[in-house]
């Protein structure tokens, strides 16, 4: 199997992952009934943000953070939804691509699907968290 290297292969896998994605039990009502996703629309977003995670291409310029946050007050957003998201992605990766490209993709998700799960909990985006400090005194 060829490796992800060009905007061509980010758009075969996002449409793979999303007919996966709209076909599931968990997601699909998600992204069908409550994020009432246009996908012909959502396509080229998806392609840019994939291309600047693996390309540093900068195509991306939205917050993806706020837009996850408007549907979570919606559909709560939980863990469930995140591990299938990734579930998901990792198999629509591996039935099409091998490579540092492909193996960067599963990563990313990875981090991106606990940065947004932490986030939209509340909490911090990052998994490190600042140990506090107390004054020593004199």
């Amino acid at each position: 199997m060829a490796d992800i290297t060009e905007r061509a292969d980010i758009t075969a896998l996002v449409i793979d992952f999303y007919a996966r994605a709209f076909a599931d039990d968990l997601l699909g009502p998600v992204f069908i009934d409550v994020a009432k996703m246009d996908l012909p629309a959502h396509l080229p977003i998806m392609c840019d943000f994939w291309e600047t995670v693996l390309f540093r291409s900068g195509a991306y310029r939205r917050n993806a953070l706020r837009l996850h946050a408007d549907l979570n007050r919606r559909e709560p957003l939980t863990e469930r939804h995140f591990d299938r998201w990734l579930a998901l992605w990792r198999a629509a990766i591996d039935d099409r691509y091998a490579g540092p490209k492909a193996e960067l993709a599963k990563v990313q998700a990875g981090r991106i699907a606990q940065s947004m799960l932490r986030r939209l909990a509340g909490g911090t985006g990052s998994e490190h968290h600042t140990i506090g400090t107390r004054q020593a005194s004199c």
